[in-house]
């Protein structure tokens, strides 16, 4: 089976910061990781391929630093690594970024599936995994949490909802975006390490992938960020200092008074 995992590197969320006077996110001094529900989508390829045999491809859209994720994913398993980077790309939304990688995967070529963690921690949409789906018209599961079974010419999952879980299957070719309660991603082994340091990251640009000018990047963007603020804090606070029993009383004493 042939397995593509799309992964993307984000700035880590604990050291998010918006610069006041731009009002735009501020990546100075802010470490970038592989994006934790892409690390479950991995791990879940790796665990299928080790299952059925294959090959798992990790394939990423983003500048030339992108590579160290490539490379840490190749270091917990995946076999080759595929980074698709061009300036052309800079200010795509999700749409253009489906389009993007579906180019990509079909550069590829012969998926048979196509795994994506539910959406990105950066963005938030959980666009990309459907749209990206749309782009290969293929048919495809969200918010995955389980795959039960596999084989040549179909799969069966567990989809999550409010109130329980769907079984669905679904014939192959096909893409799932995963959810973290899937699995638990393995540590890299130092042979992985070893393997991920001598990989051959392949660079594709937009005419390698043969996208189209006007679908990729702003140019192919149909929605685009206006702004982006930290919302002014409303109404009064009060911040309770000490022991927690210190903090308890003081809240008792904050709350009786609104009684």
């Amino acid at each position: 089976m042939n397995i593509v995992v799309c992964i993307k590197q984000v700035p880590d969320a604990k050291d998010v910061r918006l610069d006041p006077k731009t009002n735009t996110m501020s990546r100075e001094g802010v470490q970038s990781i592989m994006n934790p529900f892409d690390r479950h989508a991995l791990e879940e390829g790796v665990s299928l391929k080790e299952q059925v045999g294959g090959k798992v491809t990790v394939l990423s859209m983003g500048p030339p630093q992108a590579e160290e994720v490539l490379r840490e994913a190749i270091s917990c398993g995946a076999d080759e690594g595929v980074l698709v980077s061009d300036r052309a790309f800079a200010g795509a939304d999700t749409w253009a970024t489906s389009y993007t990688l579906a180019k990509a995967v079909e550069t590829v070529g012969n998926a048979d599936l196509i795994l994506c963690g539910k959406q990105a921690i950066d963005g938030d949409t959980a666009q990309v995994g459907p749209g990206l789906a749309y782009q290969l018209n293929l048919p495809y599961v969200t918010c995955v949490q389980k795959t039960r079974e596999v084989s040549e010419s179909a799969i069966q999952v567990e989809r999550m909802m409010d109130d329980g879980y769907d079984v669905v299957q679904l014939p192959l070719p096909a893409l799932l975006t995963v959810v973290k309660d899937i699995n638990e991603p393995r540590v890299p082994s130092l042979k992985g390490k070893m393997k991920a340091k001598k990989a051959e990251i392949k660079v594709l640009s937009a005419a390698d992938i043969g996208a189209e000018a006007d679908c990729i990047g702003l140019a192919g963007s149909p929605t685009q960020v206006a702004k982006v603020f930290s919302p002014e804090p409303r109404g009064e606070r009060r911040m309770f200092s000490g022991s927690a029993e210190e903090q308890v009383e003081q809240l008792v004493k904050e709350i009786s008074g609104y009684l």
